[in-house]
């Protein structure tokens, strides 16, 4: 049980970086040059314990300068912001934090006890039960005035043992002020070095998951699993909702219990734990089981006698042993014998922890939640998969340290489907960077398979991908249950998502190591810019990708969904239609049910699994393609594994892509074949594509195929040991050639008339040569037609710039 009670924590703040007085009620501690912690004690002791919030204060000491003027009180500046304190009672007048860099005194002052002009940008929530639509978010460490607070006066302490403990007395504050200005990634770095990061995720978690709250049997939930096989659908995580234990049965319905809290296996619906994680295993998935431990331990459970041994529990009168994770022991027994029976049992991976009933204990101040997730967490090291796992609730700050996050019971609308991904972005100013969502919704609502199908594609491009719904007949996510266009859409889209865990794993590593959470808010990169703030759906996706969600209904003339943000300066390519657009403006993008609004920017280079069909549990591929987007010099770092890392570059001005092996192969396969697909240029000739390996032209010329706006080559059996390089010409352009291929196919889709049809054509296609694209703008503003198909042709007449 060591490993449960062991983790990384450095509490005690440098002494040099504490600003106080013997007996003074007051402590300031300058923690980095951005984020400065101030406590007040009315009996002058003070927290050095950790915190579920802070688990590392020890920190270099930044640079920082003190004015103790006595009775008339102090001053401490940092380059980052000046504290003003009257060395009184904390007040508004009397504690002060001014960030600096050249915002507003007014704006850009934190003052105790007032939350005045705040423009709070938004953090996450507990859960998102029973949503339908928008809701308050908590607290981030991020705001348009350049400071927020964390308040952690009322939060759990971690002993030096590892055990819990509440806080010391009454009157104890304790804050956190974050004084970053708009420097919005410092803040969240400057949030990972005090609370701790987020860990890297097991490659697997970054694939599909399957999950859905039915009955299933043994033999109806392998023959579900071999269907999606059989349609060449992969999936990594099969995940068993509350049905696999006894839940209404006649000792659960004797014993007067709801049947939600369980730990003895169904056995006239899994006859053979062992042998269902065994073939789930062989099928190359992690397995999960759902776990609401309210309603603690009944005398009807397998593991009861064990369990009531560990407690020295009186089992003469069959009484239920409670669940108390505050009880040390318990907790130990709860992990040791309950969980760790079941997981030896079936295999089971990592658990489900479906905590719904509220934050109190019985020892104030200890949230049943934090403790669940923080044990839980560390527990699961020892799991069968051997890498930590938890899937639980949002328990406050400090709740990255524990992926991944389940946000809850969302209703099926498109209202809800319109705020998951702002409540997805928006959780990053907290460093909450892995929630997993009921993608597709989870209850009530109604069938509507044009939303299943956007819902999915939203899940595609958010950090988990989990298909869930509630216990219904009517109500569930396999593709091939909706009709053949969304069941296609779906299908494909999760294939995509596997396709893209090359990327994933390596935005999962820097995640980790560099504090950037792979969804991030736009004014994050544009924080001085107010277009970034006004569409909260519109994110990043990794370091090559934006993405901006289509959440409403289609139009039904144009037949193409919308969504509108704002476009960065730059030129960028949507990889999915090959559209080339110029940035810095507002922009509307219109798309087909099968085509989804995922820009990449000029300077990109995209790795993405290339097998002709891909296998479960996202092994390390043996194909890869390469989307590259010239424009710009790049360079990417594709990880793979503790010690596989390959280095992609490529050189705009010599037009040369690179890709050089990393120094230790031994987990890779022992040769790859290469698809490179550029994007936004046009097909060259053969002859004019130098392919060099390790420094030797290969004896067979390339191979080389046109595709929309862009072209690909083939390169086969390239030993992973050995180096590459592609030359395409030195400083290839972005072109767009195909608008008017766009324009067709939109027009010929519209659901209008054909001699309207005919008008709009001759306006955008029957005109002078050289004429410009602002020209044809002009006629088709002018011939009446329903708006939204005439901003879906504006869009492609004015995308880039450029002549037809």
């Amino acid at each position: 049980m060591a490993h449960r009670y062991a983790f990384a924590s450095k509490p005690e703040t440098d002494p040099r970086s504490i600003i106080t007085a013997p007996g003074a009620s007051y402590r300031i501690s300058v923690l980095t040059d951005g984020i400065v912690r101030i406590e007040w004690s009315p009996t002058s002791t003070f927290e050095d314990r950790a915190s579920t919030f802070a688990v590392n204060r020890s920190l270099p000491v930044p640079p920082f300068e003190v004015r103790d003027r006595g009775a008339q009180g102090l001053e401490i500046s940092t380059s980052r912001f000046k504290l003003s304190y009257n060395k009184q009672p904390f007040s508004t007048n009397g504690l002060s934090v001014q960030v600096l860099g050249g915002f507003t005194h007014h704006h850009s002052t934190w003052r105790y006890g007032s939350d005045v002009d705040l423009v709070d940008l938004g953090g996450t929530a507990r859960t998102l039960d029973g949503v339908d639509g928008r809701m308050e978010l908590g607290p981030a460490v991020v705001s348009r005035n350049g400071f927020a607070l964390i308040d952690d006066s009322e939060s759990m302490l971690f002993e030096s043992d590892g055990w819990v403990a509440p806080r010391k007395g009454e009157g104890e504050i304790d804050l956190y002020v974050f004084a970053y200005g708009l420097d919005y990634k410092a803040a969240i770095k400057g949030l990972y070095a005090v609370s701790g990061s987020q860990p890297t995720l097991p490659r697997w978690a970054l694939g599909n998951w399957w999950s859905r709250y039915y009955n299933y049997t043994e033999k109806e939930y392998l023959d579900l699993m071999d269907k999606f096989n059989e349609r060449e659908i992969p999936l990594s995580v099969a995940v068993v909702d509350m049905d696999w234990h006894i839940v209404d049965t006649p000792v659960v319905r004797e014993a007067r219990v709801s049947g939600w809290t369980g730990y003895t296996w169904d056995k006239t619906l899994f006859p053979s734990p062992e042998r269902f994680g065994s073939e789930l295993r062989k099928r190359n998935l992690k397995l999960t089981l759902n776990d609401h431990p309210h309603d603690g331990i009944y005398s009807f459970e397998d593991a009861y006698m064990e369990m009531a041994e560990a407690l020295g529990h009186d089992t003469s009168k069959k009484d239920p042993i409670e669940f108390d994770i505050t009880d040390r022991r318990f907790a130990d027994a709860f992990f040791d014998v309950l969980h760790r029976g079941i997981e030896k049992e079936s295999g089971c991976d990592f658990w489900w922890v479906d905590w719904q009933q509220g934050v109190h204990t019985r020892i104030r101040g200890i949230d049943p939640l934090w403790m669940l997730n923080h044990f839980q967490y560390l527990d699961s090291s020892v799991s069968p998969s051997g890498q930590p796992l938890n899937f639980s609730r949002f328990a406050g700050p400090g709740s990255q340290r524990y992926p991944v996050g389940f946000s809850g019971d969302t209703i099926v609308s498109w209202e809800s489907l319109a705020f998951q991904p702002e409540f997805t972005n928006c959780a990053s100013n907290i460093g909450y960077g892995w929630w997993s969502h009921d993608i597709g919704g989870h209850m009530r609502g109604v069938r509507d398979d044009e939303l299943a199908a956007r819902w999915v594609q939203y899940g595609v491009f958010s950090p988990i991908m989990r298909l869930h719904s509630t216990q219904s007949m009517w109500n569930t996510k396999e593709p091939w249950n909706f009709n053949a266009e969304a069941c296609k859409i779906m299908e494909d889209s999760l294939r995509l998502r596997h396709k893209l865990v090359p990327y994933l794993q390596s935005m999962n590593v820097r995640a980790s190591a560099e504090g950037e959470p792979i969804c991030q808010p736009m004014y994050w990169a544009f924080p001085e810019k107010n277009e970034a703030y006004l569409y909260p759906n519109v994110y990043t996706f990794g370091t090559n990708l934006l993405v901006m969600p289509i959440v409403e209904p289609r139009s039904s003339t144009s037949v193409l969904g919308k969504t509108k943000g704002w476009l960065p300066p730059g030129k960028w390519v949507d990889i999915f239609t090959g559209a080339l657009y110029e940035g810095n403006r507002h922009i509307t993008l219109h798309r087909r049910l099968d085509q989804y609004p995922v820009l990449a920017p000029s300077g990109t280079i995209l790795p993405l699994d290339a097998a002709e069909i891909l296998e479960n549990g996202c092994p390390l591929p043996e194909t890869l393609e390469l989307v590259v987007v010239p424009g710009a010099d790049t360079e990417f770092a594709l990880v793979e594994g503790d010690v596989a890392t390959t280095r992609l570059r490529f050189s705009q001005s010599e037009g040369v892509l690179t890709v050089t092996p990393p120094s230790d192969t031994s987990i890779l396969p022992q040769q790859r074949s290469w698809l490179v697909r550029f994007l936004g240029i046009p097909k060259p000739a053969s002859d004019s594509v130098a392919i060099t390996i390790d420094s030797a032209a290969p004896t067979s010329p390339a191979q080389v195929k046109a595709t929309t706006n862009g072209f690909l080559i083939k390169i086969a059996n390239v030993p992973t040991t050995s180096s590459f390089s592609i030359s395409i010409g030195a400083n290839p352009k972005l072109e767009d050639h195909e608008t008017l291929e766009r324009c067709n196919e939109i027009l010929k889709a519209a659901q209008v008339e054909y001699l309207l049809k005919e008008v709009v054509w001759d306006a955008i296609a029957g005109t002078e040569a050289g004429e410009t694209r602002l020209e044809r703008a002009a006629r088709l503003s002018g011939i009446e037609m329903d708006e939204d198909l005439r901003a879906a042709l504006l869009e492609q007449v004015l995308a880039c710039g450029q002549g037809f």
